[in-house]
């Protein structure tokens, strides 16, 4: 039997198997992650517990390097303690397009948030106007409805009709008996 060429291996093999290709998708969720990762350390950096932590950290260093033991001091006060001025320097170099990242990406939800407020609204908008149109509509033909005195003051008419013919039946009667009695 002859065996199958690798060509027809990769297309028996789903996709995401076929090879070193990194798919959109996990482009989008390692550009994702990172931008979280950037926002966390942006969210990190504006706390004052960083800010405290940082103060510590520089007084002691400079604490440390100005009265601690000759032997162990490792940046000199003499040259304006150049290591921490370099570690401050690196912190900042970092920190600054790190927080432009996180507020990119918070501009971008912000336009993501505004346009669904704005297509909220809209359809907010058509649905009263919706509303109002059916308010008119039902006014109009409550108007066209009779009310209930209008129907009250047209059975008494009727009534009144009614008992008019009655008693004008009744009279033609009463005169048609009378003179039937009258005759021989």
């Amino acid at each position: 039997m002859a065996r199958a060429n690798k060509s027809d291996i990769r297309l028996d093999s789903p996709r995401g198997l076929r090879g070193p290709a990194i798919s959109a998708r996990d482009k989008a969720a390692s550009r994702d992650r990172f931008g979280r990762f950037t926002e966390a350390i942006a969210r990190g950096m504006g706390t004052p517990g960083f800010l405290v932590g940082l103060s510590l950290f520089c007084l002691f260093w400079l604490a440390f390097n100005t009265w601690g033991p000759e032997e162990w001091r490792f940046d000199s006060a003499a040259i304006g303690f150049t290591a921490l001025t370099l570690i401050l320097s690196l912190q900042a170099s970092y920190a600054a397009p790190m927080i432009l990242l996180a507020q990119n990406r918070q501009d971008d939800r912000d336009r993501v948030q505004i346009e669904q407020d704005r297509q909220r609204a809209e359809r907010n908008l058509a649905d009263t106007e919706y509303l109002a149109r059916e308010v008119v509509a039902l006014r109009l033909s409550i108007s066209d409805m009779a009310s209930k005195d209008f129907i009250r003051s047209e059975l008494r008419s009727l009534l009144e009709q009614l008992d008019e013919r009655e008693s004008a039946a009744a009279k033609a009667e009463y005169e048609n008996g009378a003179a039937d009695v009258g005759k021989p």
